[in-house]
């Protein structure tokens, strides 16, 4: 496994690749994933320059893919999901409860939690910070990608924590109780890799790492 290093574009586990790009809207790096085989992209934004050796991205997927459909973690990761709709001509899939955020023409189809998923992805709620926020559970790779419940707290490679009181709602306490919950639920999942959307995953330990979370 190659070194993480945000910005760059690393194969982190066999066939499991995760890059970082600028998100305008919010002003820091977030992070998105390929999986290569069966070609799923989960939460997609291009970074602007390319690449590492700023090759173009929708270049460089076609050549490591083909992509054949993205999923998304929860309706505010849709990201560049457009541009590589239209590129690969896929479909773009986010649960039922966020489905509402979505024009026609975006190519959404809604799935619902407990569903498979292309790439026999599973799809498990979240909820409490948002109704649509999704766990996908990725079996073949022992990974679990979550959204914006819990991120890396102060810094892109820090610890984890749940994310600030004032993006939590009129009941931060109620929403860290709910997520508590859920989180700890993934716990019964048999997995080794927590995919962040805002920070870096956690290669290799992930499950541990969350449970170190929840218990302290």
């Amino acid at each position: 496994m190659r070194e993480i290093v945000p910005g760059s574009m690393c194969e982190i586990v066999p066939g499991l690749f995760h890059w970082t790009a600028l998100h305008e809207g919010i002003g820091k790096e977030v992070s998105s994933y390929f999986v290569s085989e069966p070609g799923v992209l989960i939460d997609p934004l291009l970074p602007a320059d390319g690449f590492d050796d700023h090759t173009d991205p929708v270049e460089w997927l076609g050549r490591h893919g083909p992509p054949k459909a993205i999923l998304l973690t929860n309706r505010h990761h849709y990201r560049d999901s457009g541009r590589l709709a239209d590129a690969f001509d896929v479909t773009v899939h986010a649960s039922e409860p966020g489905i509402h955020a979505f024009s026609a023409d975006q190519r959404v189809q809604p799935f619902h939690f407990g569903d498979r998923l292309p790439g026999d992805v599973v799809a498990h709620e979240i909820d409490a910070i948002c109704p649509d926020e999704t766990a996908l559970e990725i079996p073949s790779l022992r990974a679990v990608a979550l959204a914006d419940g819990l991120v890396r707290f102060s810094a892109f490679d820090g610890p984890l924590g749940f994310v600030p009181d004032s993006l939590m709602g009129d009941d931060p306490g109620a929403v860290r109780e709910g997520l508590h919950d859920s989180y700890s639920r993934l716990l019964t999942l048999d997995f080794d890799h927590l995919l962040l959307a805002h920070g870096m995953p956690a290669v290799g330990d992930g499950k541990e790492q969350l449970r170190t979370f929840l218990e302290t």
